[in-house]
């Protein structure tokens, strides 16, 4: 996984990754009779979404354009697939409600918390391989680390937005711990991919 990026297509998944996920949550947000969105927050997620998948790349465009920023020649090419990484979790959010699979597969919820917290942390593991930072294995524990962190943090959102005042407060717990263990078990392999990237970016 090179951190050049900046290709057309990388440029173009970004952009539909971003599109498809705003789609579909307004369509949930306005459009009415649809039960598989009914009592999920969409209009807090059509805010939301959006902003927090734009976060980095407009922190990233802002950093390239601040007066005497190091690195100039690393910064020199946006990282799209880096972008596309961490945009990819809310579209597969979205199109699972969407397509009503949290409800129809048993299975559905924690593969997500596996997968979407595999990609996010393979996301962060693009953008930080623009700084360089060795051993590989360093690099690797850094993304584990993040993802890891990023993981509590997002169940520590879901259950004070969802679940405390909800019916899954008897299970809230246990729930919480294991998909916290999902999200960390894929934030690892992320940066266990991202290690073997720079490892092999490294040979001559």
């Amino acid at each position: 996984m090179s951190s050049r990026t900046g290709s057309p297509w990388a440029v173009r998944v970004t952009v539909a990754v971003f599109v498809a996920t705003v789609a579909q949550l307004a369509v949930a947000t306005f459009v009415s009779g649809l039960p598989q969105f009914e009592g999920k927050g969409f209009g807090a997620r059509l805010v939301a979404y959006p902003l927090m998948m734009l976060v980095v790349p407009a922190a990233w465009i802002a950093y390239r354009r601040w007066p005497g920023r190091p690195d100039e020649r690393a910064m020199s090419a946006l990282p799209w697939w880096g972008f596309a990484l961490i945009m990819a979790p809310f579209l597969i959010d979205v199109t699972g409600n969407t397509l009503d699979l949290y409800d129809t597969l048993g299975w559905w919820d924690d593969a997500n918390h596996f997968v979407n917290w595999f990609l996010l942390s393979a996301g962060i593991g693009v953008l930080l391989l623009r700084a360089h930072i060795r051993p590989p294995w360093a690099l690797g524990v850094l993304v584990a680390g993040v993802g890891a962190l990023l993981a509590i943090g997002w169940e520590i959102g879901e259950w004070y937005t969802f679940i405390r005042h909800g019916t899954e407060l008897d299970t809230a717990y246990e729930d919480t711990l294991f998909d916290e263990a999902l999200g960390s078990v894929g934030a690892v392999l992320a940066g266990f991919v991202i290690a073997r990237s720079a490892r092999l970016s490294d040979r001559p």
